[in-house]
């Protein structure tokens, strides 16, 4: 160190003039040099990758627009035009068929009051910013499937005693869940030990009843197998126990699952009120319904029946009780390892030769319950993904402030854990609305199976009939797929409030 000044020192007494960015580094041109053109490779991919759309798009303009017909009453409008493209007259003239199917054309406006009322609430629901989630999720859950059955059937059903023995069996085996809801799946089955016997006990006297052919007694002028009935007595013993047992506890939650059990019978009990009543409607088997509304009545009841489901098989797959967690892993791993095609033909076909007699279910309902039932096993396995994310300290903090099982899941688990498998659960639902289309294979005609069927009318057969039909196919599934994919985007950045780091 020196103090001898130096004539080289120099010190800014005023600050420097800001420069702008270099202008290659902002607006349209900095964007397309950072995220196109940033090496000499990514500008090759860049310009073949855009040739390529530029030439599948040109060619889907040219042979949807420019070369297509528009205007016409049969074939021959397309036929007569050399070298011509899509066959729009064909899409005006059998669209109505599309989306109703065979619905009587006098009653199709019991299918648009289903379509617009339901894309309303679902909007409503969709928007965060508007009031009353919970009671637009009440109605969609609720009221607005019991209202599209009853516009859509008729309703006034003519229920058989066996029918209705058979929903008092399922009524009466769903109280064996309250104790489960209370304390959760392990203490729930601790405590409920009694009543799960006697619910056994009815298993194995309904398995008898295909080995062994059992007499029948008269009940009030009904004929009733004594299997039948020995089921109903051991089921409502079990049911008993159970509500029993909760309604004599003084813990709140047994309290809060018992209200819960008893509003559920109630509601199925004015379910079974409305669609035995008479509300003038003509009735409209749904070997009339096609198009449209079978796509999305598949796909809409198998999307909310299979996320709950999956979640509670979810949860028994990481149960610390043996039975639950084998239960649940036999259960997914049956459902994962066939196709769907033949889990829709044992839905038509085997289930109901496991119906008690006198049982009967529609073949759309069969056919739901079958997709519900494969889609809930694929969504188990995402939410696991999910659960499995979750920090062990989460648990122990919820267990450590008092939480009982299901409120430790409600409040503090599953919100973390849905958050994340978002893409997977959204995933699954496109893949499932893709996979209705399987139904055509057990006689139900969807909107591609409806399409199929529109290529034998010789009053539209052309070289370009089938091609568009399978166009319009395309873009109305990519329509409704994209719209999810989109929410799904939107949902993950709404949501995105600790999990997501910058830049990634």
């Amino acid at each position: 160190m020196t103090d001898v000044p130096t004539p080289y020192a120099w010190v800014r007494t005023e600050e420097a003039r800001q420069l702008p960015p270099p202008p290659n580094t902002t607006g349209a041109v900095g964007w397309l040099l950072t995220n196109l053109f940033p090496t000499p490779l990514n500008s090759i991919l860049t310009i073949l990758g855009t040739a390529f759309v530029v030439w599948i798009a040109w060619g889907v303009i040219d042979w949807a627009l420019i070369r297509g017909v528009f205007a016409g009453e049969d074939r021959e409008a397309c036929v007569a035009v050399p070298d011509s493209g899509a066959c729009w007259p064909y899409v005006w003239a059998k669209f109505h068929q599309f989306v109703y199917g065979f619905y009587p054309f006098d009653q199709r406006w019991r299918v648009n009051i289903c379509f617009i009322v339901g894309a309303v609430a679902l909007a409503t629901m969709a928007i965060p910013s508007l009031p009353y989630k919970k009671w637009n999720a009440l109605f969609l859950l609720v009221v607005y499937p019991l209202m599209t059955f009853v516009l859509l059937t008729g309703g006034n059903l003519d229920l058989s005693s066996s029918t209705l023995l058979f929903i008092t069996a399922l009524v009466l085996l769903s109280a064996l869940a309250v104790p489960l809801m209370a304390f959760g799946i392990e203490d729930g089955v601790q405590r409920n030990k009694p009543a799960l016997m006697l619910a056994g006990a009815a298993l194995v006297v309904w398995i008898l009843s295909f080995l062994i052919s059992m007499p029948e007694i008269a009940i009030f002028g009904n004929f009733i197998s004594f299997a039948s009935l020995a089921i109903i007595i051991l089921l409502a013993a079990a049911a008993f126990l159970s509500i029993g047992h909760q309604a004599s506890a003084q813990d709140i939650s047994a309290r809060s699952a018992l209200l819960g059990w008893v509003g559920a019978v109630s509601a199925v009990i004015a379910v079974l009120v409305l669609v035995t009543a008479d509300f003038g409607l003509v009735q409209v088997e749904t070997q009339q319904w096609g198009g449209l509304l079978v796509t999305l009545v598949v796909a809409v009841t198998g999307i909310v029946a299979a996320l709950p489901l999956g979640i509670l098989l979810a949860l028994g797959r990481r149960s610390k009780m043996v039975v639950v967690r084998l239960f649940s892993i036999v259960f997914i791993e049956v459902w994962r390892g066939v196709p769907l095609i033949t889990v829709l033909f044992m839905a038509s076909i085997m289930l109901p030769l496991f119906m008690p007699e006198g049982v009967n279910f529609d073949k759309l309902l069969r056919a739901l319950v079958g997709t519900a039932l494969f889609s809930a096993a694929y969504m188990a396995e995402t939410v696991r993904g999910g659960l499995q994310a979750i920090p062990r300290g989460q648990y122990e903090a919820a267990q450590a402030l008092g939480l009982s099982y299901w409120r430790m899941m409600n409040l503090i688990v599953l919100p973390q854990a849905l958050k994340i498998v978002i893409p997977g659960i959204v995933n699954a639902f496109i893949s499932l609305f893709k996979d209705t289309t399987l139904v055509l294979i057990i006689g139900l005609f969807d909107l591609l199976g409806i399409i199929n069927a529109s290529f034998s009318d010789p009053k539209w057969v052309s070289p370009q009939t089938g091609t568009t039909g399978y166009f319009v196919a395309a873009l109305m599934f990519w329509v409704f797929c994209f719209a999810m994919s989109r929410y799904s985007l939107f949902m993950e950045r709404r949501l995105a409030t600790g999990h997501k780091r910058r830049g990634i």
